[in-house]
């Protein structure tokens, strides 16, 4: 999908305002709500990042740190505060109904295997989205569009926003996606899912790609990876078995800054994705 894409019914989003059975939310306040919520666990991330981390859950290829819960409980307090009847999705559990209209979609750290061994790449994600009775080709299976999307970086400050119908900015300056076209120039991210599965299935492509372009890079956050992407850093993200709090806040920027941001349901709330300037996606496919 590309930046039309994203701006699609801009006519509608004139107002940039969701229709609820209460007040209308509108976006752009909702993404200040947003900015403020992951400025605020930003600033957890920074103090902690060389503080000694309680691991809850250790698996061969994840950690779950309690830090993670703490976080997405400050985000949830902050935004039902300002926003009691907008339901929540997260890496770290739910709030409010599944039916709801709109809900926040939130990874309140994505790249915590990096977080806790004190490796400063990692963010804060945020996404608001609306069930529509309208799809366009940004919506996800369940029913529900993204119509927001904050994704914060505390380690280099860095903060990307949009709403739909307006471009995609970092530090609030415009962005686009690259306008390489040869994919023997590009630099791709590449996300190695946590199942075995998904591992195996991913190694063979990775062997053949490291051989088409530049570099590949393995970065461990994939909406860092996204907004890499969003901002011409990266060509293109791919990645298998992928959650939706990982990419809701950054696929939307992507869209937002021109490019394409394509995926497919494998399960509950997982995909397999490609997201790319839109110019060499021919070239690439999901393992």
């Amino acid at each position: 999908m590309s930046r039309l894409g994203c701006q699609a019914g801009a006519l509608r989003w004139r107002t940039r305002k969701i229709s609820m059975n209460t007040k209308p939310i509108n976006l752009k306040e909702a993404q200040a709500a947003a900015v403020q919520a992951a400025r605020a666990v930003g600033a957890v991330l920074r103090r902690n990042l060389h503080a000694n981390k309680r691991a809850d859950v250790v698996t061969q290829h994840d950690i779950k740190l309690e830090l993670d819960v703490r976080s997405q409980k400050l985000i949830e307090k902050s935004l039902r505060h300002a926003y009691p009847n907008v339901a929540l999705l997260g890496e770290e559990g739910t709030a409010g109904p599944g039916d709801a209209d709109c809900r926040w979609v939130v990874d309140p750290i994505d790249g915590t295997v990096n977080f806790a061994y004190g490796i400063p790449h990692a963010c804060v994600s945020i996404a608001l989205q609306q069930r529509t009775e309208h799809p366009l080709a940004s919506t996800y299976e369940d029913g529900y569009q993204t119509v927001a999307g904050v994704v914060y970086d505390p380690f280099c400050d860095e903060l990307w926003t949009a709403v739909r119908g307006r471009p995609a900015r970092l530090n609030g300056r415009i962005i686009h996606v690259s306008r390489r076209r040869k994919l023997g120039e590009a630099i791709v991210s590449i996300g190695f899912a946590k199942t075995r599965e998904n591992l195996e299935a991913a190694f063979p492509y990775f062997a053949d790609l490291i051989h088409r372009v530049r570099k590949v890079r393995i970065m461990g956050s994939a909406a860092l990876a996204l907004t890499y992407v969003a901002c011409g850093r990266f060509d293109a993200y791919i990645e298998r078995g992928i959650r939706i709090w990982d990419i809701a806040a950054g696929g939307f920027i992507v869209e937002c800054a021109g490019g394409q941001f394509w995926r497919q349901a494998v399960g509950e709330h997982a995909y397999r994705m490609i997201a790319s300037s839109g110019l060499l996606r021919r070239h690439l496919q999901v393992p």
